[in-house]
């Protein structure tokens, strides 16, 4: 048990003789929601009033290759995988496990996402917002208000019912979006202020695109390292079709 944790579960415990059970029960509830994601941050930079850069799928088929890996409170995982991409809208990624042990598979179309056979593959992909976010496209719900903010080259943008406010004072759900340049960087799930789950994408060290997916409330990381992409004749249409 953390630090932290027991010096809440303390203070809970000091509520129950001083005020009683119902703000107690209040009290744990207030420090499983403090345990459970972070406070959003106030959307940084200058107002401002550009538009979102286009992102799309580039039309010629394209295989990426990856490592990966993936941990959570009770496993951890890594392997192999390829994702093919096919713009506008169809990605497939397989993913193997390590010491040629069996794997699985997801078929994104558009907003349906389909993962057939074993559970890991659920267990550990994103949403189909943040999964389209880690291949560069912006697919969020639409909403009804936009705020947004430049920092140098850097643009950002909270998407949802504002009211005038940004996503970390906004009530329900809200999407904070990132452009590096005219590149899409990262992409969050916002509810009620609190950062939920984040997709980032970008070079790492060797200039090689590292994708890195954080469920902050279900404590779940998947971290891709992209090692080749090479742009193929086609693909057969069997590969988005459920077996």
């Amino acid at each position: 048990m953390s630090h932290r944790l027991a010096y809440a579960i303390g203070r809970v415990r000091r509520l129950v003789v001083v005020f009683g059970v119902g703000r107690a029960v209040l009290a744990i509830g207030l420090v499983a929601i403090a345990g459970c994601a972070p406070l959003a941050r106030p959307l940084a930079g200058a107002p401002t009033r550009a538009v979102l850069p286009p992102t799309v799928i580039p039309a010629a088929p394209t295989v990426l290759r990856f490592t990966w890996s993936y941990k959570d409170e009770t496993f951890e995982a890594n392997g192999d995988g390829a994702v093919r991409r096919q713009g506008p809208d169809r990605a497939r990624l397989d993913f193997f496990l390590r010491n040629g042990m069996a794997g699985g598979y997801a078929i994104l179309v558009g907003d349906s996402l389909t993962i057939p056979g074993i559970d890991l593959v659920k267990r550990m992909l994103p949403p189909v917002p943040l999964l389209w976010a880690s291949l560069g496209r912006l697919a969020v719900p639409a909403t009804t208000d936009t705020v947004a903010r430049l920092d140098g080259d850097t643009l950002r943008a909270d998407l949802g019912t504002l009211r005038g406010r940004d996503a970390s004072a906004a009530d329900g759900r809200a999407w904070r979006v990132t452009f590096a340049g005219r590149e899409l960087a990262r992409v969050e799930r916002i509810e009620g202020g609190r950062l939920v789950e984040w997709m980032t994408r970008g070079p790492g060290d060797d200039g090689a695109l590292r994708l890195e997916y954080v469920h902050e409330k279900g404590k779940r990381r998947l971290a891709i390292a992209v090692s080749d992409t090479t742009i193929v004749e086609g693909f057969d249409d069997a590969i988005w079709r459920r077996r």
